[in-house]
Order: structure tokens, then C-alpha cells, then sequence
């Protein structure tokens, strides 16, 4: 019964404690019992906080008995990347230089969880400072389904975690692709919310304008959950914006025939066959399963695009960490390093380019979304990548460029997108494909994403650790 509590979806845990059939105690205690078995293997918590875990699973059960139930999160062992503050707990952003800093308040969206009644299991590992390597000192988390085999970046911990059973959903970020490559790596649903529409007070900066925070769970109504709980405008990040709730208890269901669009040059196009043939069987289930019509469309070019994500990455990275480079440089990683030195020489004359490029961009998109309800896209275009070859990246600027295809482009727009397990490959690891929806869409795909996993099964796939 352990194990199939473990890789229960969250939200049928939280029918289960709101019907008082398991007690968030006893939850928490299997989840703190698996985390200490499988992490030191995994790797995937930076760190657990097993105290304030238990006070929390107390609290939860005895509302919960008492007739106070909160809602789907009431009681829910979750976790948090490592660059979201959490009171009097350190947060270091996967970087050593922050070892020592325990906030003194919760970042908005941990505060929103733990007021959703949410148990906080502790930290989740991460790349150093939300870049693309993990810092030298730091032993990466290792992917559950081959420990050979990439989890995706930057939000490695949390994608490891959900997809071992260690956590019942978790919060990422996205900056080029964070929430939607570790999800794609590891099977597992990751919402990149519209920019703004989750607050970012309390977030270790990558790059201010680029970075998103959202969920990572088993599925896209588990998604869904967590999305309805940190969601909203706040105060204190006055980026921030007020758009459209998500109720925790608002339908799922597809009201309309649902308008899929397609670009086949752009997904097909010097692409990994076994990505082709798992795109082409998502797509036929849209049409076939769910009665989508299936629209051919022509998407933007994003080649420039994709070039000018580093550059434009790089100028906010290096306002981010100016208290601490170059004055701190020789405690940096390598790889971080290079792109502040980046960011701190490129001109604002190629910086303003690139901002005008980014807003012709953002406009190109939207008018395409007009005629279309989701974009239908692979999360990049090659089969799951090994170790081997991710080490390699640094001296593969293309192959660095085809990684960021269809990530990149959505982090320069903004726009909200959801991405799903689709499939597997040869080698067996999870491949995943990407949902995009106009602005505010969040609630249209995490429809269409639970319609997809009505009648589809990858989803409830799970590692055999």
C-alpha cells in the first residue's frame, strides 16, 4: 500500500485526507521514511525539514477532524525549489555563497502553500542560481527512471522528487525552460504560468523579466491545484498582475471543440524521429479520442529568438548578482560565471535590439493564438539526452540552440504553457510535448491537459526505483 500511496496523484490524496481515510501524519511520516531511503541516491532535496514537516501534518489532521478542511492542498506534503524563500530555513539557490542565509519571511508563493494547508517537506536541489550547470560542490540530483540519463534543468531537485514519490507536486521556476525540460526528462505535468500571474516576491532572481514561477506535479489536474493556490496579484511584486482566478474547485471538463494548431515544419523539421512519431500520436489522440480539430499553422520564426535568449538572460543575471560578482567571482561555478561576464560587456545598444525583437515577437504569437486555442509543439526536438552528451553542451552551441527551440521563445513572450508526458523512447525515458495558450489561458490548458489524460495513461507511468 506504500508504494502506491507514494505515486498517488495529489489530488486523489487529497480526497483520501478530506474523507479522513489516511491522516496527513501518516503520509508525512511515509514520505520523511521514503525521502531518507531513496534521496541518498537521488539526490533531489538540497534540504529536509522533517520538524517543521510533522508540526505541519499534526496541525493539518487535527483542522481536518475538527471540520476545517482548507481545500485540495489541506495536509499535502509538497516541496519547494531552493531559490523560494522559506522563513528561518536556507535557501541558497544552489549556490554556496548563499550557505549561510535564512530568510526572514516566506516568499509569497511558500506562504500562499502553507496557507492552503500544504506540508512543507523541505528544499529541492537546483542548478546554481537557476542556470544551466549545477555548482561544482553540489552532487546533481540523478533521474529516477536511468541515473544515466538527464533530469532537465534547472529544476532538477523538484522534478525528481515528484517523479520518484519523495513529493506529491512542487513549485519551479522557468527562465528558458526549467519547469518544462525537467518535466519532460522525468514524466511528469509542469505549468509555466503567464508572467505575472504568480509573484515573485521572495525568488532568487535569474533574470527578473524571464522568470516564472509554477508547478510541477503527476498531473494536469494536480497541476492545477497548486496553480489555484499561489496564483493571484501580490502587493509586494508589483509586476505582479490581477487576471482571471482559478477556482480549486472550478470544472475541468473542455466546453468546446478545442483548436489545435500545428506547425509541421517547425516541429518536423531536422527533428529525432521517435520525438516525430510521439508528436504525431499526441496529435491523432487530440483528433481522434477527443474530437480537436486539428489546425495547420504556420509559427513564427524563433530562430533569432533563441539566439537572443543568452544575451538577454545574461544583462538581467548580472544586475541580479551584482552584489556578489565579480567581488565574490573565485566562489562562482564556471558555467554561471561566464554569463555574468556576459551580461556585465554587452552594449545597451545590442541589449535595446534585442528588447525590440523580443516585444515583435511577443505580438507574432499572440496573432497567431488568435485563430488557435493551444500550440502544439515537441519540449525539444531530439530523444532523451544522456550524461555523455550533456556534458558536451558547453562546446555545442548548436546543439545548445536546439535544446532552447521551443522553451526559449515562450519565456521571451511570456505566454503560459503546459507541458505533459507524451510518450517513451527506444531507451525508455518519458518524452514530453508542450501545450501554448494566449495570456490568462492557464485554466484552458490545464483542460486540455486533463482531457488528454482522461483517455491517455503516460501520466500514471511510474519509475520502477
Amino acid at each position: 500500500m506504500a508504494d502506491n500511496l507514494h505515486f498517488m496523484q495529489l489530488t486523489e490524496l487529497a480526497a483520501r485526507l478530506a474523507a479522513r481515510e489516511i491522516s496527513p501524519v501518516e503520509v508525512t511520516e511515509l514520505q520523511l521514511s521514503r525521502t531518507a531511503k531513496l534521496d541518498k541516491y537521488l539526490n533531489s532535496y538540497a534540504l529536509v525539514t522533517p520538524d517543521t514537516a510533522m508540526a505541519a501534518a499534526r496541525t493539518a489532521e487535527a483542522q481536518i477532524a475538527a471540520g476545517h478542511y482548507r481545500g485540495p492542498l489541506h495536509g499535502v506534503p509538497v516541496g519547494v525549489k531552493d531559490l523560494l524563500w522559506t522563513k528561518d530555513v536556507p535557501t541558497t539557490a544552489g549556490m554556496p555563497i548563499h550557505k549561510h542565509f535564512r530568510p526572514v519571511e516566506d516568499a509569497t508563493v511558500v506562504a500562499r502553500l502553507k496557507n492552503a494547508g500544504a506540508v512543507l517537506l523541505g528544499k529541492l536541489q537546483m542548478t546554481e542560481g537557476a542556470y544551466s550547470d549545477h555548482h561544482p560542490s553540489i552532487v546533481p540530483p540523478r533521474n529516477p527512471w536511468n541515473p544515466d540519463y538527464w533530469t532537465g534543468i534547472s529544476s532538477s531537485g523538484p522534478a525528481v522528487a515528484a517523479a520518484a514519490g519523495l513529493c506529491y507536486g512542487a513549485l519551479g521556476s522557468d527562465t528558458g525552460g526549467s519547469i518544462r525540460w525537467p518535466c519532460g526528462a522525468t514524466g511528469l505535468t509542469g505549468l509555466k504560468p503567464t508572467w505575472g500571474r504568480v509573484s515573485r516576491f521572495g525568488v532568487m532572481e535569474l533574470a527578473a523579466s524571464l522568470d516564472h514561477v509554477g508547478p510541477m506535479a503527476r498531473s494536469a489536474r494536480d497541476v492545477g491545484a497548486l496553480f489555484a493556490a499561489i496564483a493571484g496579484p501580490d502587493a509586494r511584486d508589483p509586476s505582479s498582475l490581477l487576471g482571471p482566478g482559478l477556482s480549486t474547485t472550478a470544472s475541468t471538463n473542455i466546453t468546446r471543440r478545442l483548436r489545435v494548431g500545428v506547425d509541421p515544419r517547425w516541429n518536423f523539421e531536422d527533428t529525432d524521429s521517435s520525438v516525430c512519431a510521439m508528436l504525431a500520436e499526441v496529435t491523432a489522440v487530440f483528433r481522434r479520442s477527443l474530437g480537436s480539430d486539428i489546425v495547420e499553422v504556420s509559427a513564427p520564426d524563433v530562430t533569432q529568438s533563441v539566439i537572443d535568449w543568452t544575451p538577454a538572460c545574461a544583462v538581467e543575471a548580472a544586475v541580479a548578482h551584482e552584489a556578489t560578482y565579480p567581488a565574490r567571482k573565485s566562489e562562482y561555478g564556471e558555467v554561471l560565471a561566464s554569463v555574468l561576464e556576459t551580461g556585465r560587456t554587452l552594449s545597451a545598444f545590442e541589449y535595446q535590439k534585442i528588447r525590440l525583437r523580443r516585444r515583435q515577437l511577443r505580438a507574432n504569437f499572440a496573432r497567431l493564438l488568435q485563430d488557435i486555442d493551444v500550440l502544439l509543439t515537441p519540449v525539444h526536438p531530439f530523444a532523451p539526452l544522456d550524461l555523455t552528451t550533456i556534458q558536451t553542451l558547453g562546446t555545442q552551441p548548436e546543439l545548445i540552440l536546439k535544446l532552447q527551440r521551443y522553451t526559449a521563445p515562450f519565456d521571451l513572450t511570456g505566454g503560459p504553457t503546459l507541458t505533459l508526458p507524451g510518450g517513451f523512447s527506444g531507451s525508455g525515458l518519458p518524452m514530453g510535448f508542450q501545450m501554448i495558450a494566449s495570456d490568462w489561458d492557464e485554466a484552458l490548458l490545464i483542460a486540455a491537459g486533463t482531457a488528454f489524460q482522461s483517455v491517455t495513461d503516460w501520466h500514471t507511468r511510474h519509475p520502477p526505483l
